[in-house]
């Protein structure tokens, strides 16, 4: 082989391996690396307890009293970390329900937890 051939060849695998997109050997959950997916299981602890203190959190910033009833759906992002967008059910004070969405990321390793935004759903 000549060093021009080498060259090349180097080269081409660099790229297949720059170009070589998130596969389920990256990610042994067979998770889709950046993008969204249902949450497969709404009962896991884990899971209810990041919307547990999705409420708690807007609780303790707004003060309105709002109180987590039940995890109704979501999603989530693998990031460097997850991103979680939760519908959730909660009363307010005066025993009000309403549907609610939680935007939460979670990186448990680092022991970071994120509330970037929780309103009424629509």
């Amino acid at each position: 082989m000549t060093t021009r051939s080498i060259l090349l060849a180097t080269i081409a695998v660099a790229i297949c391996i720059v170009a070589t997109p998130a596969t389920a050997m990256d990610n042994p959950d067979d998770e889709i690396v950046g993008g969204w997916e249902q949450i497969p299981n709404i009962n896991d602890p884990m899971v209810l307890e990041i919307a547990r203190w999705a409420v708690a959190e807007h609780a303790r910033r707004t003060n309105d009293g709002l109180q987590f009833k039940r995890l109704v759906s979501g999603t989530y992002q693998i990031v460097a970390g997850k991103n979680l967008k939760l519908r959730i059910d909660a009363a307010n004070g005066d025993g009000k329900e309403g549907m609610y969405i939680a935007e939460v990321f979670d990186q448990p390793w680092t022991h970071t937890r994120t509330l970037n935004s929780f309103g009424p759903a629509n």
